[in-house]
């Protein structure tokens, strides 16, 4: 037995997890019996060295601190899902041969529940977008993720192989399932949408990219999972305008000459009820703990707990971002605040209250 096992040409191991419970502790991938081929082989050293390992905010509130990506310029772009990893102001990117990098996030687009890094290199392996594919049902893929952070440096990424089941709308497969992203997915009969397997890649058993492998997502009255992937047709657009600087960015507070324009703050959170929670570290995210009775923030539908991601068009990232966000509007002015709500976001509207200024 050892003896066949050493004699393929390339065997893939992946632990297996169905929820909670292991069922193996491997899964041997290259078995002749599935159909396994040396073509197989191939698109995995091909796809491989295309697909890196994300590390970043996490820890808390039983987050991964770990995720996945893949390289879409050869400048050091990366597609991944918009995901509590990138709270911070940078995240820890490793590539297929281990060497490590630091990330800097450069556009995110929530609706669509993806993100473009940015790493410091160039003349990587990376996908051209303009050459991916669309598939149908019965269409044999390959999923590539750092599931269950299995590797952390110069290990390879995991593998898992299944077939295309259906291409529908998230909306319509929705129901009960809680998640940003409500456009055409495609639904994987394999367990590819594993903890830090979001943001991998599937392509065909050619190495034809197909899609972002997307978030874990669970029936929240079933309990049951849904496997699915984002076809690159739905992202390709908003990625290229992030990459090419035609994307809306965030204002500078700083003039020609690096003095900084911020006008006297104005308003604060308990302006509109809300209470974060202690600012106490440099990137304290910016967690609700109170929503005052009768508040702006209660009559809008905010609640203890809710992650505040967006103040306008503006990403934030900390509770100290928060401040100064608020601290700029003026009375009278529409706000919209989009928070993360367990796995769903939620955008809620006000206008700024009148209030003197000194």
């Amino acid at each position: 037995m050892l003896a066949s096992i050493k004699s393929l040409s390339s065997a893939v191991v992946i632990p297996f997890l169905k929820r909670g419970l292991l069922l193996l502790t491997t899964v041997l991938l290259a078995i002749p019996n599935v159909g396994w081929s040396q073509s197989n082989s191939q698109t995995i050293t091909s796809v491989s060295p295309k697909v890196v390992k994300i590390f970043g905010a996490g820890g808390a509130k039983n987050l991964y601190a770990y995720g996945s990506g893949f390289l879409v310029s050869p400048q050091g772009h990366i597609l991944t899902v918009w995901s509590h990893l990138l709270d911070s102001d940078t995240v820890s990117v490793v590539l297929n041969d281990g060497r490590r990098f630091e990330g800097k996030v450069v556009g995110v687009e929530p609706p669509l529940d993806l993100a473009i890094l940015k790493i410091e290199a160039d003349g990587l392996p990376c996908f051209d977008l303009s050459q991916a594919t669309s598939v149908g049902p019965g269409t044999r893929v390959l999923g590539f993720s750092n599931a269950f952070k299995v590797a952390t440096g110069d290990e390879p990424v995991s593998v898992i192989h299944g077939v295309i089941a259906a291409r529908t709308t998230l909306t319509a497969r929705r129901g009960a399932f809680e998640s940003p992203y409500n456009g055409t997915v495609y639904i994987v009969d394999a367990v590819t949408n594993n903890a830090g397997a979001a943001g991998g890649v599937l392509t065909t058993r050619e190495g034809k990219l197909v899609g972002m492998i997307g978030k874990e997502l669970r029936n929240t009255q079933t309990n049951t999972w849904l496997n699915y992937v984002m076809p690159i047709s739905e992202l390709s657009d908003t990625v290229e305008q992030i990459i090419s600087g035609r994307f809306t960015t965030k204002k500078t507070d700083e003039d020609e000459d690096g003095v900084s324009k911020k006008k006297p703050r104005r308003y604060e959170a308990a302006d509109f009820g809300l209470i974060t929670i202690p600012d106490v570290v440099a990137r304290t995210p910016a967690y609700i703990d109170r929503v005052l009775p009768g508040s702006l923030a209660e009559i809008a539908g905010l609640q203890p707990n809710d992650l505040i991601l967006f103040v306008g068009n503006d990403l934030v990232q900390s509770c100290q971002m928060l401040r100064e966000e608020l601290g700029r509007l003026q009375s009278g002015d529409p706000l919209k605040i989009v928070v993360r709500r367990d796995d769903q976001l939620v955008t809620v509207g006000m206008t700024v209250p009148k209030k003197s200024v000194e």
